[in-house]
């Protein structure tokens, strides 16, 4: 009986204290506060979308992303790759079809956490920021400006550069390997492995310094530029272009266009010494990139400047900008996608705040 009695009182408080949890919950929901359960599953929401932009738009763009590694590192004395049309048709002619997609799974392994990553990490920064903004000018209205944003940017292209830059490391040794190299990389798993136990854990990093120099102005860039167009276009109403207080779909594809364009266009020097120090450490690299011609000497470099120093010395300034024009081709409708993407599947998803908010 006295048993009853506890398990009676048992159920009663438990009863009693789901009743009281289930009043707090609606009483933050009717103040405007979100239940911590909510927070969990709009922040993991906006990480899906943020995965699925990446995914989306780096597959859609995956043989040009290719052939711009392949420009990038080969050697000037032995040229397999004179531009984008004939890069790509040499591509299907020696490696077929999937040659053109060679290194794509394990770049959107990498750019799937790495596009989530970013872009929470631009929504939360840009709170804080907001917050400390509207705090120092005494002004509650007050909005992100273009600098604030890029800061914002900064702070979340650092943040996802650095969370993923071994997946990068291991793709671009993929991406350049072809069927007839010496040193065959199975995988994602096995590069990883490989590497660590031939080269050490920091070879992982190797190009990270150059990698986040760059993606300060890059990333930065794409953000502030892309939301500042939008915030422009909608407050002076271009003919054509505003539906309401919406921009359209091609519109905001062009915004995203021009934001990828300058971005990529500041930082892409960078990106080819960092490519550059992620072969560094390969004993076949040499054989893989360019054939038998490439001296040794070449891929040895001591740090960023070195590796600039080097590049610039042997191949002139031009060599910073290998690979440009399919990078440009590829970026214009990457990072469009990629924009448009991320704002349509937390539309989909529910998600209340968007970069933009």
């Amino acid at each position: 009986m006295a048993s009853e009695d506890v398990v009676g009182k048992t159920t009663s408080e438990s009863a009693v204290s789901t009743i009281v949890n289930l009043a707090e919950e609606a009483k933050l929901a009717r103040e405007g506060v979100k239940a911590p359960g909510h927070a969990v599953l709009s922040i993991c929401k906006s990480l899906v979308a943020g995965g699925v932009a990446g995914g989306v738009s780096r597959t859609a763009v995956a043989p040009l992303e290719r052939l711009k590694i392949l420009l990038q590192v080969q050697n000037p004395h032995s040229i397999k790759y004179n531009g984008t049309i004939q890069g790509l048709k040499y591509i299907w002619k020696t490696e077929g079809f999937r040659g053109l997609f060679k290194g794509n799974g394990t770049n959107c392994a990498r750019i799937i956490p790495n596009s989530a990553v970013k872009f929470f990490s631009y929504e939360q920064a840009s709170l804080g920021i907001l917050f400390l903004y509207r705090q120092q000018t005494g002004n509650e209205e007050a909005q992100l400006t273009p600098l604030l944003r890029l800061g914002a940017g900064a702070c979340a292209g650092i943040i996802a550069m650095s969370a993923t830059y071994p997946m990068d490391m291991v793709r671009g040794r993929l991406t350049v390997q072809t069927e007839k190299s010496p040193r065959q990389y199975r995988g994602i798993f096995h590069a990883l492995s490989t590497v660590l136990r031939e080269e050490g854990p920091r070879a992982l990093y190797r190009g990270w310094l150059p990698s986040v120099i760059g993606v300060i102005p890059y990333v930065g860039l794409n953000f502030s530029v892309y939301e500042s167009l939008k915030d422009w276009l909608i407050k002076t109403r271009p003919y054509g272009l505003v539906e309401d207080t919406e921009l359209s779909l091609t519109t905001k594809l062009a915004c995203g266009a021009a934001a990828g364009t300058v971005g990529q266009t500041v930082a892409y020097p960078l990106d080819v010494i960092r490519r550059r120090m992620q072969m560094v450490g390969w004993k076949d690299a040499a054989t893989v990139v360019a054939g038998e011609g490439r001296s040794k000497a070449a891929l040895e470099y001591t740090g960023m400047v070195d590796a600039f120093r080097k590049t610039v010395r042997h191949e002139g300034f031009r060599a910073l900008y290998k690979g440009l024009v399919p990078n440009s081709v590829k970026v214009v409708p990457s990072i469009a996608i990629s924009f448009v993407t991320y704002e349509i599947v937390k539309d989909i998803l529910g998600v209340e705040m968007r970069i933009s908010d």
